[in-house]
């Protein structure tokens, strides 16, 4: 067994494939992740009209940015992983069921990240991010007096230690599954300690750009920046104009995928040069494998891969998030869509 090599991978991605667990871990790992989606299903009812359209761009916005990964060190590239950035626009309930479709849909669909692995890899990087960023960020906000320099400051913060928290726990799950801990995680903070810098300025640009536009849309910091922006009603088609404005950016993202870093960032080219098959289980099916379309070449493959599981990420969290705001009483969602 090569630890390095297996390092090296997740320094990468924190995706963990099936095999880099032992079952008893990665079984484990499912029982806080169901009872924190569970509870934040009940949390999350009673969703303002605005909140809706809102949800669904959030998570093909994440779901196009992770596809654009940025070069850090020594031949090693990350990615956002944006549970901060959902939790603070959207709330931390909100955030973690747009970061756990986000995640399922990769390992479903592109087979990033193992299926037993799934209740891990969301735990790590949906549900704590997202609980950090929020837990964080807003503390943070409201001690700085709703200052605007206050969001710049909070949201970097909020991102970074994200990100730490997420790498610690996956070096957990390795330990526990028979991995040195002075190995793994040394390896995994050091380099997430830089890799949280580019999720804290990409972070930090996504709510600029939100508050400074449309601070009416985002609840959480509506609240702490500008009160008044809540009471200010929104049309039909202001709303319509938003959703198509969102899904335009996360389209444009996914035609930038070609251009994320060619630094080494896949397991089997990792897995082909360490010598670690023998951990790593194959996939149980493949569908659009490593976001490639099968018979399709080139950069093509990529955005079109990209741009279906955008797609399909959009309408599953819009739907998802109808059928939750359908939950919420009538007096509740009159009072919520006034607000």
């Amino acid at each position: 067994m090569h630890v390095e090599s297996i390092v090296r991978y997740l320094l990468v991605g924190m995706h963990i494939p099936d095999g880099f667990l032992t079952a008893p871990v990665a079984l484990l790992w499912w029982v806080p992740t169901i009872a924190a989606l569970a509870l934040a299903v009940l949390r999350v009812g009673g969703l303002s009209e605005r909140q809706v359209p809102l949800m669904g761009v959030m998570a093909a916005f994440i779901f196009a940015a992770q596809m654009l990964n940025f070069p850090v060190l020594g031949g090693t590239s990350g990615h956002l992983l944006g549970g901060a950035l959902a939790a603070l626009l959207l709330g931390p309930w909100a955030g973690m069921l747009v970061m756990a479709c986000v995640i399922a849909l990769q390992a479903l669909l592109f087979q990033d990240g193992g299926l037993l692995a799934l209740g891990a890899n969301i735990f790590n990087m949906g549900v704590a991010t997202a609980a950090v960023g929020y837990g964080v960020g807003m503390p943070l906000l409201r001690a700085f007096g709703a200052r605007r320099w206050g969001l710049i400051v909070a949201g970097f913060v909020a991102a970074w230690l994200s990100v730490m928290v997420a790498a610690g726990l996956t070096s957990l799950q390795l330990a526990l599954s028979g991995l040195p801990a002075g190995v793994v995680f040394p390896a995994m903070l050091f380099v997430h300690a830089f890799i949280g810098i580019g999720e804290g300025l990409i972070t930090v640009a996504a709510l600029a750009l939100v508050v400074t536009t449309r601070p009416d849309l985002v609840t959480p910091l509506a609240a702490s920046l500008d009160p008044a922006a809540l009471r200010r009603t929104m049309s039909r088609g202001t709303m319509v104009a938003v959703t198509l404005v969102g899904l335009a950016i996360a389209l444009g993202l996914a035609l930038l995928s070609p251009l994320a870093s060619s630094d080494p960032d896949g397991l089997e080219r990792v897995a082909e040069d360490q010598g670690f098959l023998a951990r790593a289980q194959d996939p149980l099916y493949n569908l659009l494998p490593d976001y490639s379309i099968p018979g399709l070449d080139g950069p093509i493959s990529t955005i079109v891969s990209g741009i279906i599981g955008l797609l399909i990420v959009f309408a599953l969290v819009y739907g998802i998030t109808l059928l939750l705001r359908g939950r919420a009483e009538p007096g509740q969602d009159r009072a919520q869509h006034r607000a």
